[in-house]
């Protein structure tokens, strides 16, 4: 069972939510945030970003910049201004990316049901990140970047989704990205009958948000603790949208090495032909199990060996046998969570970013990935499993300030 219920929005107006709504919170430095706001009073980075409002010594954490996010909030609510629906609601959420395209339901999901595992995880969260989104959220008293959640298909939500998409929107603007957003209010008998659907899906699954979701919960925690006998009632709940794994697409993480420790490019390709298949070939692997490399110039395919015998599901990822195989054995490359040698760059910056990482001399050597399927994300998460960090990067995104939920 997935319980989820209507909340009562606090959103921008039709006509001004392109410039408030923003890209998430942690997928931008300090530095990019600052410039996409620039010139952009309205824009919710001064919220979720508010450091960007502080001088460049500012530290991102401190009690100043909590401070600023609140006291932008409130500016903005009442500057923009930002609306409270009269009446809870669901939203169908549309993304589209190019030919790609996406429609989740934006609504409260259960906090309860993620801390029970029926909201599924596949990654580990760093605290500082957790202690971050925490503070954030109590100290606005509001979730305003959503968690996002796949689930497998459902028939009767996606009848409902067609017959509500097929009307006029709320919202619906293109982003600079050239990602389209489009949202459609949820009402009357329909609210029931998602809410009915919904419960007759035995889980949900984090696609991405792990520290949103986990922040969420510890906010309730923490509301409980600082006012002891008193109900926050809405923080139950945590603000999510939730697509069909059909819909859902992940693009790779790849991988830069800074530095090939005691090889040349040469000694490097030699060494690895001795165990591995290296021949040359394209920037973009062409099926699992293969990995792109770019050294001296050049693209090589790297087919990676299967392992041996049992293995969980997560170590037959690519991104595990790269390390175990590559990564690990040649390159010294220990916890790729803590190794200062490696870097990771999200597959919606293509392979020529690669190029010009290794051309530009701030690595020596890149790997482009096969993208992890939505079914292997779903297989580690029903086996209890952790992914090796770094494994998905899902585009597009969805936007901060669209919907926020009040706690």
């Amino acid at each position: 069972m997935s319980r989820i219920r209507p909340f009562t929005a606090l959103r921008p107006r039709p006509d001004n939510v392109d410039r408030v709504s923003a890209v998430p919170y942690d997928v931008v430095n300090t530095e990019e945030a600052r410039a996409l706001a620039e010139g952009n009073p309205l824009s919710f980075l001064h919220v979720s970003r508010a450091e960007i409002d502080l001088p460049p010594s500012a530290d991102p954490y401190s009690d100043a910049v909590y401070a600023k996010a609140l006291e932008n909030f409130q500016r903005l609510r009442a500057e923009a201004p930002l609306v409270v629906e009269e009446t809870p609601s669901l939203y169908f959420y549309r993304l589209r990316m190019g030919s790609h395209e996406q429609t989740g339901l934006a609504a409260c999901y259960s906090v309860e049901e993620y801390e029970a595992g029926t909201i599924k995880k596949h990654e580990k969260t760093r605290r500082d990140k957790e202690d971050d989104r925490t503070r954030h959220i109590s100290t606005l008293r509001a979730q305003t970047g959503p968690v996002f959640l796949t689930y497998r298909a459902s028939a009767a939500v996606d009848a409902i989704a067609s017959r509500v998409t097929a009307g006029a929107p709320l919202f619906d603007f293109e982003a600079a990205d050239g990602v389209r957003h489009t949202v459609w209010r949820v009402s009357g008998a329909d609210v029931e009958a998602l809410v009915r659907a919904f419960a007759e899906l035995p889980c949900l699954y984090i696609a991405d948000g792990h520290h949103r979701a986990a922040s969420a919960a510890r906010t309730r925690k923490h509301l409980a603790g600082l006012e002891p006998g008193v109900p926050h009632p809405e923080a139950d709940w945590m603000l999510a949208v939730a697509f069909p794994d059909g819909q859902t697409a992940i693009m790779p993480y790849n991988r830069v090495v800074k530095d090939l420790g005691s090889y040349t490019p040469e000694t490097l390709l030699a060494a690895l032909r001795e165990t591995l298949r290296v021949v040359e070939g394209p920037a973009s692997p062409a099926a699992k199990g293969e990995v792109s490399m770019y050294l001296g110039g050049r693209w090589y395919t790297i087919a990676l060996q299967p392992p041996e015998g049992m293995a969980d599901v997560g170590s037959t990822l690519d991104v595990s046998l790269l390390q175990a195989q590559v990564l690990t054995p040649f390159l010294g490359i220990g916890d790729p969570r803590t190794d200062k040698r490696i870097d990771f760059v999200g597959g919606i910056r293509g392979t020529g970013e690669l190029e010009r990482l290794v051309r530009e001399g701030k690595a020596a050597v890149a790997f482009s990935m096969f993208p992890v399927g939505v079914d292997d994300l779903m297989r580690i998460a029903d086996a209890g499993e952790i992914m090796p960090p770094k494994s998905t990067w899902f585009e597009p995104k969805l936007r901060d300030g669209l919907l926020s939920h009040l706690i």
